[in-house]
């Protein structure tokens, strides 16, 4: 056997194989017995029926594309073990020749694993930016807090004004005829946040309770309802209720009543303590994705199209996912968005294709600085998904199976290199501002919304294909 191979694009090889004219002949005698076995033929025991008459029942050329994929088959294994190619999914194979008494010749194309090479991680010239906190920082969070715990209250002794909290009766015409959706006898708003249609709230300022008003207005060109878009409608409406929001003072009752402070001073107090805890944590996640960001820029990868499709895959129950928790279905987001399942996905795939490139690399990282997570820190991982996510039984089961410790693994590995980057070049820096971890623990690594759609699809972590690969059969191509 002549086995022959070449590198191709987004990390592939092809693989040309000739197998000798006679081992193609003893698989047709093979495929013969083979379809006799299983094939009922009148007349003919189980095994007995000739080529010629199975052929008359099963097809011309039946024998011939049994001998061929079996012979496939077992060359293209042997071809892999001798070259020594561990492909990372199905090969797509082309049948060159396939003609009896002639050489079996075929082309394979492997995806195998990527040949991640590294550039510089380390020299960087950026360092971590610290946000300040001061004053006015404080006071916007003690104003949100105070917009937090206001009250409403009537108003009537004047006119609405944007900002105040609204209950209208409205009636909707066109051309004289009311339209579908055009009326509500209570519809709560705050005027000035544009709800409606744009134009109309602006209408019902100077209004008193009580009072009515009508008015023409233009639906937008770009309205959800064809049938509106872009023409004109009167609307009839009346101011039933008005309240403003009352905001409490900034005073130190207002500070008790937000927890354990004695005045307002200490309040200020611990939201600068919590802001600024904040803007370290802040500071450490934005330098450790301008580490990862340099590491990737300086790195040279040809990404497979099996792992990049895995992770559209990935992203899209990830979509799913967050318009499940809106109350919306797929089927109902892509009616809307007018984009079939084809066209998201291509939407999804420049993401994609960056976020395998990151892990890819984070992994390979890993790899170099030899770091490694033990078997105790991914059990410890899966004893906490247990508890947390004790009501999908579907996510625990991933977690414990082989491709989902390998997922916590690869996950915790890649979260660890790159705080270990980050640790390093503080402590080669120690005049800088320290920027400790605000959580530790190994459980920060593993993101919960894309744990639940890896498990969704059963999909194989991009990292653990550096380490582990399987042995798939080819997958005939026409």
């Amino acid at each position: 056997m002549q086995i022959t191979t070449r590198p191709a694009p987004k990390s592939t090889v092809v693989v040309e194989v000739e197998v000798p004219a006679e081992r193609l002949t003893s698989a047709v005698g093979e495929a013969t017995r083979a379809l006799s076995r299983r094939t009922r033929v009148p007349g003919f025991r189980p095994g007995k029926a000739p080529r010629g008459v199975l052929e008359a029942v099963l097809g011309q050329g039946a024998v011939l594309d049994e001998a061929v994929d079996r012979l496939v088959q077992a060359s293209y294994r042997d071809a892999l073990i001798e070259k020594e190619i561990l492909p990372l999914t199905n090969a797509n194979v082309e049948i060159v020749q396939a003609v009896e008494g002639k050489p079996l010749i075929f082309k394979a194309t492997v995806p195998i694993r990527p040949d991640v090479k590294l550039g510089d991680y380390r020299t960087f010239t950026f360092n971590p930016s610290i946000e300040t906190i001061d004053d006015g920082r404080v006071d916007k969070v003690i104003e949100e807090l105070r917009d937090q715990n206001a009250t409403l209250s009537p108003v009537e002794d004047r006119v609405a004004r944007k900002g105040d909290y609204a209950v209208i009766k409205y009636e909707g015409t066109r051309d004289g005829a009311p339209f579908e959706g055009g009326s509500a006898e209570r519809m709560p708003l705050i005027i000035g946040e544009d709800r409606l249609i744009p134009g109309f709230e602006d209408e019902l300022v100077g209004l008193k309770v009580g009072e009515a008003k009508g008015f023409d207005i233009t639906f937008p060109a770009d309205y959800g309802d064809e049938a509106l878009a872009g023409q004109k409608a009167h609307f009839e409406v009346e101011l039933r209720e008005l309240r403003e929001k009352i905001l409490p003072d900034a005073d130190d009752d207002f500070a008790r009543s937000m927890g354990d402070f004695a005045d307002l001073a200490t309040l200020r107090t611990e939201v600068r303590k919590r802001l600024e805890r904040n803007a370290l944590d802040k500071a450490r996640h934005e330098f450790s994705d301008r580490i990862i960001e340099y590491a990737v820029a300086n790195s040279t990868i040809e990404l497979p199209d099996v792992l990049v499709e895995q992770e559209v895959e990935v992203m899209h129950d990830e979509f799913r996912g967050a318009l499940a928790r809106q109350g919306i279905s797929d089927e109902a987001y892509s009616k809307v968005s007018g984009k079939s399942h084809e066209e998201l996905h291509a939407d999804f795939r420049p993401d994609a294709e960056k976020r395998v490139r990151v892990l890819l690399v984070l992994s390979k990282i890993a790899e170099v600085e030899g770091l490694e997570i033990s078997d105790a820190d991914v059990a410890a991982e899966v004893a906490r998904a247990r508890e947390r996510y004790a009501g999908d039984q579907k996510l625990i089961r991933y977690f414990e199976s082989e491709r989902g410790r390998n997922y916590i693994r690869s996950t915790l590995r890649r979260s660890r290199v790159v705080e270990r980057l980050v640790d390093e070049w503080l402590a080669a820096h120690p005049d800088h501002p320290s920027i400790p971890h605000i959580e530790d623990g190994p459980a920060e690594g593993v993101d919960e919304d894309q744990a639940r759609s890896v498990a969704a699809i059963d999909a194989t972590d991009p990292g653990t294909v550096m380490e582990h690969a399987d042995s798939p059969a080819p997958a005939r191509a026409g």
